[in-house]
């Protein structure tokens, strides 16, 4: 997969580049990574990328002609164009279920804004994919750029090895948060490793990761709770029948001593009576 960056400064990714599961993908080749500077499509004397805006207001704003141009250069690089998502505040909220859907992309052109963001005219003419990873605001739009490249190079195959491990994760499955993990010791300062993990029944253990995801996410993210189907209930098991006892029933039709069962009746027959007078 091939991410292009459109920033004014692309020296912030350099460490990032360079560590961890990143680095790794790209020294096998999963991903590419190119950085493209918008400045070098500025014209002037000073090469200026930004103004300020029209009526008035604070800061400034990316000017139309070095992003245009920047854009329709590297689209033309590759075999093929580019899916151009911008990063802006405005933008519909980044989530697990739209990180799947960057991750079937070939290729991603993130647009990184600064200041205060972007001529409108850059959105209207370029028909950008805008999306926000929160609602709160960040100085540009490099840090949610890494945000986006993290989240999707995590579903690429090779990337995390195991390929089931981010089925697992938060927001994965059904859209709960990840169920609660434990590791040695089984005990520390009083906090124990719930019994059901320790059994090595693993449909038993499946049943309670999925059971503690639901009330996790309950908990937690009234958002997500809402959109859950309800959770099965356990299945409780059978039970034996039990021998017929002598036992009257609790509830149901009353029964008198004569028709319940195993009782003779000759002993429950009330006794006769005469009309002769008792002397």
């Amino acid at each position: 997969m091939r991410f292009d960056i459109l920033t004014l400064f692309p020296d912030l990714f350099n460490s990032y580049l360079e560590q961890s599961l990143l680095k790794q993908a790209l020294d096998k080749g999963l991903l590419e990574i190119h950085r493209w500077n918008f400045r070098e499509w500025a014209s002037g004397k000073h090469q200026s990328v930004d103004d300020r805006p029209f009526g008035g207001g604070p800061g400034m704003l990316l000017s139309c002609e070095p992003v245009f141009e920047c854009v329709e250069h590297v689209q033309q690089q590759g075999t093929s164009p580019g899916h151009l998502v911008m990063l802006t505040p405005q933008g519909r909220k980044l989530t697990q279920t739209v990180v799947q859907e960057l991750a079937g992309k070939s290729r991603l052109i993130l647009l990184c804004g600064r200041y205060e963001g972007f001529d409108e005219r850059i959105s209207l003419g370029l028909q950008p994919d805008e999306i926000s990873v929160g609602d709160f605001i960040v100085n540009g739009g490099e840090v949610p750029a890494m945000v986006i490249i993290e989240s999707v190079m995590r579903l690429i195959p090779g990337v995390l090895g195991d390929e089931t491990s981010s089925k697992y994760e938060s927001f994965a499955e059904a859209g709960m948060l990840e169920y609660p993990q434990y590791t040695r010791p089984r005990e520390y300062r009083g906090m124990t490793v719930p019994e059901v993990l320790l059994t090595g029944n693993h449909q038993e253990i499946e049943k309670w990761r999925e059971r503690a995801a639901y009330e996790r996410t309950v908990e937690r993210r009234e958002d997500l709770a809402g959109k859950l189907p309800p959770l099965p209930e356990p299945k409780r098991k059978k039970a034996k029948k039990k021998k017929q006892t002598n036992e009257f029933p609790a509830t149901g039709t009353e029964q008198t001593a004569a028709s319940a069962p195993g009782v003779d009746k000759q002993k429950t027959e009330p006794p006769k009576t005469t009309d002769e007078p008792l002397t």
